[in-house]
């Protein structure tokens, strides 16, 4: 991300600047919630040849949701031009050398080729790269942090505060600070003093990013069963270099191999797919969108759910997870074109259990990123009881990057018709409830 789960060309997000259609049919990347005047004039056409609509921006208030096909305007800013990376901190740098090994050889090679990734590699997002030093004086956050939990009592506004609007690069700098000037551990002087989801969350960002991944990982894989959500939340949709830096820091920080301990704990056919996905081989975000290339993964898809007897389904999940987002929102969208059934229905009447949850996550994911989001927010908090650990952990994750945040934001109240913050007041209360409407951006 530029920060975390996003692509930088809605600032942060990870895929190149949007552009015009070229040539080769290269998909622009999604739209944003809710462009700031409507639809600027339409004239931007996918090339002959090119069936595929880019993703839309979300219509203004009033629309209905979703836009369908058609000639989608390019992406505009929401509001006022949105900072390059949010929070103002500096672009991120290369992808990980510390953490990730080479990458390992495909592992599972199931159908068509993956096309040779073309241009640059996706960079890391911001927090998955090196360690990076920022011009900026972390000294009067660390003195206030410490001043809030010296003594008795505790200044639980002031922890809010100064936690929930850093950056991954600004959270290191106060990190170090806090231990160079008091010789104390900043996390574990907020483990002492706070408790409950509160101390769960302020963990959660005083980790960063990459941390904060690795930890739920391992929590997710200890003890009886396994909390699949966890896993696809970390796991599904990510860039390749991210996906060595989670390998790489899984190993230094609990000296165990991520692969090894992900196949201990799924069975068979889902271990198969996670393989795939951790192997790191998605196409980059550079990769075109050709619509040969297209055309033969819908009909291999085809092929391996409705077109036989049976389901293979390591031809899905080899595609789902080596295709970069702009080739599987292409292909969702052809394979409903040429067969009147869309993938998503495809996937849930073919495959159930984990498989089926990891196969939609990425397929949803691909196709509109910010409203699935949503759904996952909303998911956290539906039914009896608010599934906490997933709250908490989908909203430190989605503020990381401001212009996401804006962007997930818009879309709830488009599919909702309430603000997050709404939903989220409803469903916590306390300190809790004052971190998670910081992190979503609200004052507190």
């Amino acid at each position: 991300m530029s920060y975390p789960y996003g692509q930088p060309a809605y600032p942060g997000y990870g895929q190149p600047p949007p552009q015009q259609y070229p040539p080769q049919g290269e998909y622009p990347p999604q739209g944003q919630y809710p462009p700031p005047q409507g639809y600027p004039p339409q004239g931007y056409p996918p090339p002959q040849g090119s069936p595929y609509p880019p993703q839309g921006q979300y219509p203004p208030q009033g629309s209905p949701y979703p836009p369908q096909q058609g000639g989608y305007p390019p992406p505009q800013p929401y509001g006022a031009p949105p900072p390059n990376h949010g929070y103002g901190a500096p672009p991120p740098g290369p992808p990980p050398g510390q953490y990730g090994q080479p990458p390992p050889q495909q592992g599972y090679q199931y159908g068509p080729p993956i096309p040779p990734p073309s241009g640059p590699p996706t960079p890391a997002t911001l927090g998955y790269g090196p360690p990076q030093i920022i011009q900026w004086d972390a000294t009067p956050d660390a003195q206030a942090l410490r001043g809030a939990m010296k003594g008795f009592g505790t200044d639980e506004k002031t922890l809010i505060r100064v936690l929930s609007t850093k950056d991954p690069l600004q959270i290191e700098a106060i990190k170090s600070t806090y231990f160079r000037m008091f010789s104390r551990t900043l996390e574990k002087d907020i483990i002492s003093e706070t408790r409950g989801w509160f101390e769960t969350g302020l963990v959660a960002l005083v980790r960063g990013p990459l941390q904060h991944d690795v930890h739920l990982l391992n929590s997710a894989m200890d003890g009886p069963g396994t909390k699949e959500k966890v896993l696809n939340d970390v796991l599904l949709g990510r860039s390749n270099a991210d996906m060595q830096a989670i390998k790489g820091a899984y190993r230094q920080t609990f000296h165990r191999s991520l692969e090894a301990d992900v196949k201990g704990d799924l069975s068979m056919k889902t271990e198969r797919h996670f393989m795939i996905v951790l192997g790191a081989n998605r196409a980059e975000d550079s990769a075109p969108v050709i619509p040969q290339a297209i055309d033969q993964d819908v009909m291999e898809l085809y092929r391996a759910t409705e077109g036989k007897v049976g389901t293979d389904e390591m031809m899905v999940c080899s595609i789902l997870s080596t295709r970069n987002d702009n080739q599987i929102r292409a292909i969702s969208h052809a394979y409903e074109q040429k067969f009147r059934r869309r993938l998503e229905d495809v996937i849930k009447k073919e495959f159930s259990g984990h498989m089926e949850a990891a196969l939609l996550y990425q397929l949803r994911n691909a196709v509109d990123k910010y409203m699935h989001a949503v759904t996952l927010l909303e998911d956290s908090m539906a039914g009896l009881g608010t599934k906490d650990h997933l709250l908490v952990s989908r909203v430190v994750r989605y503020h990381w990057d401001r212009q996401t945040m804006v962007n997930v934001k818009g879309a709830y109240q488009q599919r909702y018709r309430k603000s997050l913050a709404s939903r989220i007041k409803g469903e916590t209360s306390g300190d809790y409830q004052r971190l998670m409407l910081g992190c979503i951006g609200e004052a507190v």
